[in-house]
């Protein structure tokens, strides 16, 4: 059986390494046989493109990119410096099938070997839609995409915001459009619609309006439309980046989503408040026509003359009606008529009448009215008059009368003196306006007292509530002298 190559029949296994005669092959280091392996890997794999599924995508806070490249057999790691990151057109996630171009070469500090990735792309359409339809899902289980987040458009906004491209022919539709159906005041901010760094431009742009103040020098829209014409999948993405759609989503102006054509889908569009299928649709959505507006208005203001006229010609309806049904004056009248004719007749002849009772009446009472009879009762009246005699005696008994009266009440009045009482030992206590106190706390509460004697007045003044001293018990009364009875008052 042959030999190794490594076996020597005249060397045997020692404790420490010999040269070996004639061997030339010197002993390398750990780092010059890495160096080796580095130099002829990146030789032979100077250029290579990798399709494989992104995992374990990790971005370091350096910048750089770091993740695996898999199919269903191997895996291989990768990273992306800095400079190159910025350069992607999408946002690398893991499970994303992509085409990575760069080169294969080793790290020694751990003794594998890695792509340094310079483009990766997303592999083919299938690829793409897969992307979309995981950040749709994640987005909208954050909400993003809730109906209950819409707000609603304004009806006539005064200043409307346009996010798109200055040089395309999406901002002349829309202007061309808003000026057809109502003038408004446009405020554009440019920015990229595709490529690299569009969705931060289109992010930006949308946050710059929402932060605009109002009343500031630049006037805040009171609607933001992001807009963009037709193209491919590819030339949309921009609009799917998930950078757009939170700024959407976070603006605190209304938004109108005017990306691609009708059939053109992105997530701009799940984000906004309403989506238009074309810019021009848009333009149509964020104002009303003027024409219609002066129209309605028109017609409004046409309806409301009727409504004004229309209780004034229904009135003059029923009252036509009503005409219509009352009788003639004349058939009112003439019942009257011939009623004040039959009067009249009644009071002519009444008159009539009357006077010739009273001249007969008067001609019998001229003849008692004759000289001698008036005479005669003159005398009767001044006979009965002489016989009239007042007597005294009437007079003088009501007199006597009436003074007896005024003498009783002078007595009572008297007796119901209240100082009258001062001449047996009694104090009758008033305040300053002469009222008289009777009691203990109407006293206490007034600020000078007047005391009357039965010789005269004494002002006091209250020296507060102190409780009363008690007294000695109260001697019998003496026995008053006998005075004659008073007599009765009335």
């Amino acid at each position: 059986m042959p030999k190794p190559f490594f076996e020597d029949d005249d060397a045997s296994a020692g404790l420490v390494a010999k040269d070996s005669a004639g061997d030339n092959a010197a002993p390398l280091s750990v780092s010059e046989i890495s160096g080796l392996l580095k130099r002829t890997v990146e030789d032979r794999f100077g250029f290579v493109r990798v399709r494989g599924e992104l995992s374990g995508v990790k971005r370091a806070a350096s910048g750089h990119l770091y993740m695996s490249l898999k199919d269903e057999t191997a895996r291989l790691d990768g990273v992306m410096w800095r400079g190159s990151v910025g350069r992607l057109a999408f946002n690398p996630a893991d499970g994303v099938e992509v085409i990575a171009t760069g080169k294969l070469t080793t790290y020694p500090g751990r003794s594998n070997y890695q792509i340094v990735i310079d483009r990766m792309e997303i592999a083919g359409e299938g690829a793409l839609l897969a992307l979309l339809a995981k950040t749709r899902a994640r987005l909208d289980a954050e909400g993003l995409f809730a109906p209950e987040a819409k707000r609603p458009l304004p009806f006539l906004p005064r200043v409307i915001g346009v996010v798109t491209s200055p040089t395309g022919a999406v901002i002349r539709d829309i202007l061309h459009r808003l000026a057809d159906r109502f003038p408004s005041h446009v405020i554009v901010w440019p920015v990229l619609v595709q490529g690299q760094g569009a969705a931060e431009q289109v992010a930006a742009a949308v946050r710059g309006f929402s932060a605009l103040p109002p009343g500031g020098p630049v006037s805040r829209p009171d609607l933001v439309i992001v807009a963009r014409g037709g193209g491919s999948i590819e030339d949309l993405w921009a609009f799917n980046e998930e950078v757009v759609v939170r700024a959407i989503a976070e603006c605190t102006i209304p938004v109108i989503s005017a990306v691609g054509h009708e059939t053109d889908t992105t997530l701009a569009d799940f984000a906004a408040d309403v989506r238009a299928p074309t810019p021009t649709a848009a333009a149509e959505i964020a104002v009303p026509v003027r024409e219609d507006l002066i129209a309605q208005v028109a017609e409004l203001a046409l309806r409301k003359r009727r409504a004004v006229a229309r209780p004034l010609l229904l009135g003059r309806e029923r009252l036509d009606v009503r005409l219509q049904r009352l009788p003639r004056p004349d058939a009112l009248l003439s019942p009257v008529a011939q009623r004040l004719d039959d009067l009249s007749d009644r009071l002519r002849r009444g008159l009539r009448e009357r006077i010739v009772v009273a001249r007969s009446m008067l001609q019998r009472d001229a003849g008692r009215l004759s000289l001698p009879l008036l005479a005669a009762r003159l005398d009767r009246a001044r006979d009965r008059l002489a016989a009239q005699r007042l007597a005294p005696a009437l007079v003088t008994a009501r007199i006597a009368a009436q003074r007896d009266r005024l003498d009783g009440l002078a007595r009572v009045m008297v007796s119901l003196d209240p100082d009258r009482v001062l001449e047996r030992g009694y104090v009758r206590v008033t305040a300053a306006d002469g009222r008289t106190l009777v009691s203990r706390a109407a006293a206490a509460a007034e600020a000078a007292l007047a005391l009357h004697f039965r010789d005269g007045v004494l002002h006091v003044a209250p020296t507060g509530a102190r409780p009363p001293e008690a007294r000695p018990a109260r001697a019998a009364p003496k026995e008053r002298p006998a005075t004659p009875e008073q007599g009765k008052l009335l």
